[in-house]
This record gives structure tokens, C-alpha cells and sequence, in this order.
């Protein structure tokens, strides 16, 4: 075990209340394409806007198009080792809370509990009516829509749209409100595979380290905390190689 590795365990190990903050990074190794890089959605469409959605059917029609179009790899994508990882920290009772920008639901399908966590952008996972905010499976929805070629409605005659947050369309209060009380509570703060650039999402682990706890960054490139001097630790890699041994050193 290298120096960082030997750091990172044993911060790990004295956690008794860490956030654990992920970005895309984390799930490339499912299969799950990082959206800003070359084969991303902002590369390939331009995004569908929250105002354009709730008013104009072409704008349905191109949001349950992307949706249709990348469902196939959602669906068949699984957690790998980091996610696996953080759940093994979550069943130590050592993880406040886990922190998500990512819409990939891997974290719950590895068995991240609720209570533990937090997807700021929403999740592919479930669909959600625009009026009643019921939530569903999405799979018989995406079916409606490609048979028909039209965006699906509840029952209560609201819009039904996959329930991540798009562009222009505020961001959860509830959800904003339990990443910053975990903030609060945290003793660690753990950055995996972002590149902390999104607000306020990257506002999360610097609100933890500006109390004074250590701050970790695992990332493979550059991240926009870097320079900032709240960082404990910084470990350049790839995370999957890095935090899922670190992590099973720590706890063993």
C-alpha cells in the first residue's frame, strides 16, 4: 500500500460519519458514458430545456426520444466495485450520507439504502407526472411511447417525464436540504470521480471541508477543488482501482 492509499485507509477508518460525494467517474466502468465527454448526450443533442418541455409536445417528443434511445444500456447496466464499496462503509455504519450527481440509479441497485442517499439530478430509475408528482417504473411509459410516438400522460392528465432534473428546472428543496444537513454532520468528506465543476452540487464537500474535516479527492484528470486548501488529500487514478481495495484495508 503507497502512502496515499495508506492516508486514505486511515481516514476511513477513524470515519464515523463520512459523505461520500460521486460523479460520473464512478460509473463508466457500468457502461454508463460520462455525458460531457466525446459520446455524451451534450455532445450528440441539444438539451431539452424544463420551460420548453412543460409547454411544447416536439419537446416531449425529443426528451422520450433520448430517453428511449439510452434506455437499453441503463436498463443493462450494473453497480461495479466502487459502488459495492461504498455500500460496505454504509453496513460498517460508517456513511452519513452518500451524495450523487449521477441519474444512473447504480448506487440504489448495489443497495445504497434511501436513507442514505441523495441524487441531486433525479434518477433514470422512475418517472414522474409534472402535476401530482406520483412516481413509477418508467419501462411500460417508454413502451406507450414507442408504439405511439407520443409523450405519455398520468392519469391524473399531467405530463409524465423521466424523473431527472433537466436544464432550466430547479433543483429538489427536500433534496438540497438533506445533502446540506449532511454537510453538517459529516467527520469525512470523500469526492469520487468528479470533476466538481456543477453547482451547487460541488458546494456539498466544501461546505463539509470548510468546517475544518478532512476533504479527499479520488479523480482521474483534474477537478475544480484542486487548489483549494481545504483538501486533506488528493489522489490522482482511476477510482475504481484506487477506493474499493482502500476500502476493504479499512475495514478489515
Amino acid at each position: 500500500m503507497n502512502d496515499n492509499s495508506a492516508k486514505l485507509a486511515a481516514y476511513l477508518k477513524a470515519s464515523r460519519k463520512m459523505l461520500i460525494f460521486t460523479g460520473a467517474g464512478i460509473s463508466t466502468a457500468s457502461g454508463i458514458p460520462d455525458f460531457r465527454g466525446p459520446q455524451g448526450i451534450w455532445s450528440r443533442r441539444k438539451p431539452v430545456y424544463y420551460q420548453d418541455f412543460m409547454t411544447s409536445e416536439a419537446a416531449r417528443i425529443e426528451h422520450w426520444s433520448y430517453k428511449l434511445e439510452g434506455w437499453t444500456g441503463i436498463a443493462q447496466a450494473r453497480p461495479n466495485v466502487v459502488h459495492h464499496a461504498i455500500v460496505k462503509l454504509e453496513k460498517a455504519e460508517k456513511v452519513v450520507m452518500v451524495v450523487t450527481q449521477n441519474i444512473d440509479g447504480l448506487h440504489s441497485r448495489a443497495g445504497t439504502s434511501p436513507d442514505h442517499l441523495v441524487e441531486l439530478h433525479g434518477t433514470n430509475s422512475l418517472v414522474e407526472c409534472q402535476t401530482c408528482h406520483g412516481r413509477g417504473d418508467p419501462e411500460p411509459h417508454l413502451e406507450y411511447f414507442r408504439v405511439n410516438g407520443r409523450s405519455p400522460r398520468c392519469t391524473c392528465g399531467g405530463f409524465l417525464k423521466i424523473a431527472t432534473i433537466s436544464f432550466g428546472q430547479s433543483l429538489d428543496p427536500g433534496t438540497i436540504e438533506r445533502a446540506a444537513d449532511a454537510a453538517v454532520r459529516a467527520d469525512l468528506v470523500v469526492a469520487l470521480g468528479s470533476t466538481l465543476s456543477v453547482y451547487p452540487a460541488s458546494s456539498f464537500p466544501l461546505m463539509a471541508a470548510q468546517r475544518g474535516v478532512p476533504y479527499v479527492i479520488i479523480n482521474r484528470g483534474a477537478t475544480e477543488h484542486d487548489s483549494e486548501p481545504g483538501v486533506s488529500l488528493r489522489i490522482e487514478g482511476e477510482v475504481g482501482a484506487i477506493f474499493p481495495p482502500t476500502v476493504d484495508a479499512a475495514l478489515s
